[in-house]
């Protein structure tokens, strides 16, 4: 694999691609031989996969001395005094992997200061990665090369493509598209909704949901930022990272910037 074309990389960067991969392609082979599924508390399914995938992403990341939130294991709060933190979700779109739809994906971020600075998001079953680093733009890999990717300039929100959830859109989610005027939409799994808006193909994503937790976000977050679009929650707060409380309370806007503020005005107005 070619290395990406930015030239001022951290060394967190390769370790966090080769994470990634590693990680995508161990995800494939049980996606394709078959695995046990099991029920978390929270009535999420969990498969071999989310929990193998986990063991190769933190081994590889432990070649930092940086500690790592994610989602397969009890939280150590000592991470709330570290400056620099690993955000990992090792298979995203649990659910899609069960339904064999191919939309799941591996989320890695580094977070400084409660901001990601490196996203990486892989997508095992196209051999595609997006991935930013802050400052130095946005990236897709894909047919065995890297380009530059950016959103669109879209400003018509009737014009919009939107894309949501496949299995969590509410009906309060469905009702406030419709009212926004936006007549193309597109049900996408897991992060792929963000990486689609971060590469020009969608201009948002609304959810409304106060489910999702940082891992669900932080490597999208950057790849967003750097792709030139922007991530907020609805009310158009700017989001943190490494907080006491993991979860996104007033749902989350990914817009391509140009459509995000009246986004967030007709949202007022709801409530």
């Amino acid at each position: 694999m070619k290395d990406i074309p930015i030239f001022d990389k951290m060394p967190e960067l390769d370790i966090a691609i080769k994470a990634a991969i590693n990680a995508g392609d161990l995800i494939l082979e049980i996606y394709k031989e078959g695995y046990e599924t099991s029920t978390k508390n929270d009535d999420s399914p969990v498969t071999d996969a989310d929990l193998k995938s986990n063991e190769i992403i933190k081994n590889i990341l432990s070649q930092t001395d940086h500690q790592i939130l994610s989602e397969e294991d009890k939280d150590d709060r000592s991470r709330l005094l570290q400056e620099i933190i690993w955000i990992v979700d090792p298979l995203d779109g649990t659910s899609d992997f069960v339904d064999k739809t191919g939309e799941f994906t591996v989320m890695i971020a580094l977070i400084k200061n409660k901001k990601p600075i490196l996203g990486v998001i892989g997508w095992p079953t196209e051999k595609t990665l997006f991935v930013a680093q802050k400052g130095s733009g946005a990236f897709r890999f894909s047919s065995g090369k890297w380009e530059k990717i950016s959103v669109t300039q879209t400003t018509d929100i009737s014009k919009c493509k939107a894309v949501g959830s496949r299995h969590h859109l509410s009906d309060r989610e469905k009702l406030f598209i419709k009212k926004l005027g936006v007549e193309d939409f597109a049900s996408i799994g897991s992060s792929l909704k963000v990486g689609k808006i971060s590469s020009g193909e969608a201009d948002a994503y609304i959810t409304t949901t106060n489910k999702m937790k940082e891992w669900d976000s932080a490597a999208s977050y950057c790849i967003i930022s750097e792709a030139g679009g922007k991530m907020t929650d609805m009310s158009g707060n700017d989001i943190t990272y490494n907080n006491d409380d993991v979860y996104h309370q007033n749902g989350i806007l990914v817009t391509n910037g140009l459509i995000h503020d009246k986004i967030v005005e007709e949202f007022k107005k709801l409530e």
